[in-house]
């Protein structure tokens, strides 16, 4: 059984959105009972991440991390078409992931206990992102 659908999310900006809910109603909706969930981020200046949930200071050095690797207004770049941050938005879109797997037992994502999944704004203006949402796998038995 394969579901898909795309949810649409408002950024406020630069920095960590968390989507694990949303993500895991449309698990839940799917009816599929084991199998995988992928997620597809359709940006090529914002990326996905698999993070800690319980502290937001790992978040927050994650993007100072990030900040350092990738630069806004760095005079090397060319591509600054879209402002100051355009070049680094894509450069740290490269360097993180615009997908993840994530494995579903009892209809539900196998995250660990300290795991939440991230929408990763890049860019410093609020955007709409768009992430699609496969499930595949074994439907749950029929309740008796």
């Amino acid at each position: 059984m394969i579901w898909q659908t795309s949810l649409s999310f408002d950024t406020p900006g630069r920095g960590a959105l968390d989507v694990t809910r949303q993500v895991a109603r449309v698990v839940a909706d799917s009816g599929v009972a084991t199998g995988l969930c992928h997620l597809f981020l359709q940006h090529t200046s914002a990326s996905l991440m698999l993070c800690e949930n319980a502290d937001p200071t790992v978040r927050r050095d994650l993007e100072m991390l990030l900040s350092r690797l990738a630069p806004d207004a760095d005079p090397a770049y060319r591509h600054d078409a879209e402002g100051a941050d355009d070049m680094a938005a894509h450069a740290r879109s490269v360097l993180t992931a615009n997908s993840l797997s994530i494995p579903l037992a009892d209809g539900r994502l196998m995250l660990g206990t300290w795991q939440g999944v991230y929408l990763w704004e890049h860019r410093h203006a609020p955007h709409t992102r768009h992430l699609v949402v496969t499930v595949q796998g074994e439907a749950q038995p029929p309740a008796r």
